[in-house]
């Protein structure tokens, strides 16, 4: 739970020093549960993000406006009715819950002031953002609307009474006095969980680290004094807003976040610390890297599935071709009934099934089956026929495993491509190349015009010596990297028989170094399927000796005059 009642307490504050006294200028609504204040202060154009979503349940300043539909949502269009120009007059916390209380003034419609407050609940599924008249204390609207059918206590419908969500008998971490604390940890053998079940605003993973810090070292237990002191000192840190704002990522995947720094993830090696200067740039860094890596895995899993179940027809088709090349490669008997049938239509008698007669090739016995409806003459035809055919089948289906060999091998790139991407972008891309490709149906909505987000932008890399390296993200990009991009004197690089990017090391007219190549070389490994591998075989060559065969699917090249490097895949630090 990163957005706990301490984190809200302190964004708050941070709120109030930011928007107080600012005046709304445009209300957005992004996505059905996010929600976009512009507001005018006195400081310039400040803009409020809210999110009511599950996974993503937060309040916090952004920098950027997000993507808005066309036709702005219901909820959207009463704030804007009932908040245009309204001015923010205070922010609250209700307790220490995860609750937030804007308040506004504005005028209504027939021009008389009146007191608005939008209600900001942070509660993970049970978030929710409501407009909330304060003379009456009833419901103008809401972003989620909760019958009678879903919550019998407490519904949440215009025109009904607003009403808190029920209290958990916990003591607000503002208000627990020394007392509190030791009756909740004193000779417990899990104090963190009774902390966190008896003290509001406290999340579990800042229960844990505040039971950390004041564990005794001697006999192990949890020294009531000195946990109280730790809250006391997360109260006086936000109350002085000094705060240092931080995030836990794993992997490269955000973990958690929170105003201060903490012990469960500091004394972990698996966990990487970033600081932030303001608790929202921190709040934002981790739901977008957050939903992003989510977004990228959803949708990785559903190219991948794609592309399996294309790979899985292709390498059946594989195994009916060969099964009936070697029934074609057996045609022989065929010629050769037709032969000796020829050369003994005398024998055959009218009516008859088979017939046994003696090869002249090497006087061994054969025996032809017949059709009973055809003559012997017709019979022998039909063995030429069935010759004929064979042969050329044997043509055929060669020339039909060679196309899905390069249609498994294509397949495959794609799937390298997929594990490898890291953006949304980079998926959105390679979804493109699938589509255009025929293996996905062009969707019914959705830009799809030509737009900078189409537009190529590789992976690019300095190296220490100066020189570029570029790097394909898909195959697609593979080719205009190669063919357009580079010139005739620069450098292709790829993994020799393993499934990769196109890197092109920029010459500038120069001979490159052994170390340009081989740093170039490491960077090329990186971006394919055995980065995680030593010893690396990359292949390179000039631009000049790598062509496309005409028809050829998209990353498909041959070349010559190349010379292999065997290298560990790194690369240097990344340049936008």
């Amino acid at each position: 739970m990163s957005y706990d009642g301490t984190v809200t307490c302190a964004m708050v504050q941070e709120l109030k020093q930011n928007l107080l006294q600012g005046k709304i200028e445009k209300v957005y609504q992004p996505q059905p549960e996010q929600l976009l204040f512009l507001i005018h202060t006195s400081s310039g154009k400040k803009r409020f993000f809210i999110s009511a979503a599950g996974n993503h349940s937060a309040a916090y300043l952004v920098e950027d406006t997000p993507e808005n539909p066309q036709t702005p949502p219901v909820f959207c269009m009463v704030l804007r009715k009932h908040l245009g120009a309204a001015r923010i007059t205070d922010i609250i916390q209700y307790e220490n819950d995860r609750i937030m209380e804007v308040l506004m003034e504005t005028v209504d419609e027939l021009g008389f002031n009146v007191n608005r407050k939008l209600v900001i609940e942070l509660m993970g599924k049970h978030s929710n953002v409501l407009l909330v008249d304060v003379k009456t204390g009833k419901i103008i609207d809401s972003i989620k609307h909760v019958g009678i059918d879903v919550n019998r206590a407490r519904q949440i419908l215009p025109g009904k009474a607003y009403i808190y969500p029920p209290a958990q008998k916990k003591i607000p971490f503002s208000l627990a006095s020394e007392e509190d604390i030791a009756m909740l940890v004193k000779d417990q053998l899990q104090p963190e969980r009774s902390l966190l079940e008896g003290i509001q605003g406290i999340s579990p993973a800042l229960s844990q680290s505040i039971i950390m810090d004041s564990t005794d070292e001697i006999d192990g237990s949890a020294d009531a004094l000195r946990v109280f002191d730790n809250i006391q000192h997360i109260k006086t840190v936000i109350e002085s807003s000094s705060i240092a704002p931080v995030v836990y990522t794993k992997d490269g995947i955000p973990a958690d976040f929170h105003i201060l720094p903490l012990s469960l993830y500091e004394e972990d090696d698996t966990y990487q610390t970033i600081s932030f200067d303001t608790l929202s740039s921190a709040a934002a860094y981790f739901f977008r890297n957050r939903e992003s890596s989510n977004t990228v895995k959803q949708k990785s899993q559903d190219l991948q599935r794609v592309v399996k179940g294309q790979l899985d027809k292709q390498k059946l088709k594989v195994q009916r071709l060969r099964e009936d090349l070697h029934r074609a490669e057996n045609s022989e008997k065929y010629r050769l009934y037709g032969e000796l049938l020829t050369a003994n239509l005398h024998l055959v008698k009218p009516g008859s099934r088979s017939i046994t007669v003696t090869s002249y090739y090497d006087g061994t016995p054969v025996d032809i089956p017949l059709d009973p409806r055809f003559s012997p003459s017709k019979n022998a035809q039909n063995y030429y026929k069935k010759y004929g055919k064979s042969k050329t089948a044997v043509k055929e289906k060669k020339l039909q495993l060679e196309e899905t060999a390069s249609e498994i091998e294509y397949l495959e790139s794609v799937s390298a491509f997929i594990d490898m991407a890291s953006t949304v972008e980079e998926t959105e891309l390679i979804r493109k190349e699938l589509t255009e490709s025929g293996y996905l149906r062009h969707r019914s909505k959705g830009n799809r015009r030509g737009s900078k987000k189409d537009r190529p932008k590789p992976h690019v890399y300095s190296l220490p010596s100066g020189k570029t390296v570029l790097v394909g993200r898909n195959n697609s990009e593979n080719d205009w990297l190669t063919f357009k991009k580079a010139s005739s004197a620069d450098i292709w690089l790829h993994t020799k028989d393993i499934h990769g990017s196109h890197a092109i090391l920029l010459t500038e007219g120069q001979t490159p170094s052994e170390e340009e190549l081989f740093q170039a070389a490491s960077i090329a490994a990186f971006h394919s399927k055995g980065r995680m591998s030593q010893n690396v075989p990359v292949d390179y060559v000039k631009v000049k000796y790598v062509k496309k065969p005409a028809g050829s699917k998209p990353g498909y090249v041959i070349f010559t005059h190349n010379r292999t490097l065997y290298v560990n895949p790194a690369v240097p630090e990344q340049t936008l």
